[in-house]
């Protein structure tokens, strides 16, 4: 009797592990995702843009490397993200003090402004201005932003009432002190060129790029200019109907065109797991590095459920009221690249980050189209890209 027990328990006790292996398997199976590329257009090398709230200049040329890689069929290119701060930073203090003060004047900024810069004064090589004299390998902007905030406020309250002529030269000693001077030629490849005739070799037209929208509180197919406090140059972009915007973005991508892609990314479906979905969760942001202030300190985020989850169906009334609500704001802008599928055949669109190699996939993200539909709020993308029928409505030649 004790006999057959035993071996009735021992059979109990193999069908349990065999289930429980067999469980294990299945888990192991369905848990994570599994994405398939369905397009994906050239990139340049992941940057980490670190302590520092430059991700729309990073992500800006970063998307201009992509355009010139294609157009002049090069493999490789690093442009100076210091060099346009440095120009930025210059153009925002002389427009604070003539608006005495009523004005952002903050690291963030917008597309636009690059395309500014680079219109205005060119671009040079990251090896020509790499803008790290301050003692670290990575940008840490902190005290050079407070440094700059300090002293266009001094001049703004200026108690001589009369502006002398010195002090704009103050405010590019105190840029170039941490950035490094504007070089006035450089070589590449055995050829000197000035910021200016670099700019003209490379091809780049900042007139071939425009800014779309999508939101219900201006007319939809005219421009407005988004009012968030990082578009300090008050450029416009042109609205559309939400469709007819991720139209462009799938159109973009499916002709070999990548996109600047401005977002938020305070919300909790924003991960560091390196996929970005529409969970019905909501957690607070961290601070620290640009990536703490968004996704936090910890793995917290990753923990959220996300595999499998059922996601919202995003309507133009929700994102209106995202805006309007200030639930979605203009937190970070990176580089749409490529499209892809999970194993259930949702479609994403593939990111290239400025976080350095961040995530579970080195600095790549995944971002849902219901994510995209929901949290986007502007991107640029060469004219070119729009279909016709839709540049037609909007008057784009």
């Amino acid at each position: 009797m004790k006999k057959i027990v035993l071996t009735a328990a021992m059979a109990l006790i193999v069908m349990s592990g065999l289930a429980q292996e067999k469980k294990d398997s299945t888990a192991k199976k369905s848990s994570g995702y599994e994405f398939t590329v369905v397009k994906e257009n050239p990139i340049t090398s992941i940057k980490d843009q670190y302590r520092s709230g430059t991700c729309w200049c990073f992500s800006a040329l970063s998307f201009l490397e992509s355009e010139i890689m294609k157009e002049k069929g090069i493999d490789s290119l690093d442009l100076s993200e210091m060099f346009v701060v440095s120009k930025s930073y210059h153009d925002r203090g002389i427009k604070y003090v003539r608006l005495d003060g009523h004005l952002n004047f903050a690291a963030g900024s917008s597309f636009g402004d690059v395309l500014h810069v680079i219109k205005d004064y060119g671009i040079v090589p990251q090896d020509a201005m790499p803008g790290l004299n301050y003692g670290t390998e990575k940008p840490e902007h902190f005290e050079m932003d407070e440094a700059l905030k300090g002293y266009v406020d001094a001049i703004v309250e200026n108690p001589n009432r009369t502006l002398t002529t010195a002090w704009v030269n103050g405010l590019d000693g105190i840029l170039a002190a941490y950035l490094g001077e504007i070089p006035e030629t450089f070589e590449v490849d055995g050829v000197t060129y000035t910021p200016e005739s670099y700019r003209d070799y490379l091809g780049i037209n900042p007139d071939d790029y425009v800014s779309l929208t999508s939101f219900m509180h201006h007319p939809y197919y005219s421009q407005f200019i988004i009012e968030v406090c990082d578009n300090w140059r008050w450029d416009s972009s042109y609205n559309l109907p939400l469709d007819e915007f991720m139209e462009v973005m799938y159109n973009a991508i499916e002709n070999g065109y990548t996109i600047a892609w401005g977002s938020d990314v305070s919300e909790t479906g924003f991960s560091r797991n390196g996929v970005a979905i529409v969970p019905d969760v909501d957690k607070k942001p961290g601070s620290g590095s640009d990536q703490e202030r968004w996704i936090g300190k910890s793995e917290e985020k990753s923990a959220v459920s996300q595999e499998n989850a059922t996601e919202k169906v995003i309507t133009p009334e929700m994102r209106q009221d995202g805006y309007d609500r200030k639930t979605t704001t203009d937190d970070h802008g990176m580089q749409i690249y490529g499209i892809a599928k999970d194993q259930n055949g949702t479609n994403y669109f593939m990111v290239k980050n400025s976080w350095g190699d961040a995530g579970k996939y080195n600095g790549i993200w995944y971002a849902s189209d219901a994510f995209v539909r929901y949290k986007t709020l502007n991107i640029v993308v060469n004219k070119n890209a729009i279909p016709k029928d839709i540049r037609k409505k909007l008057g784009i030649k």
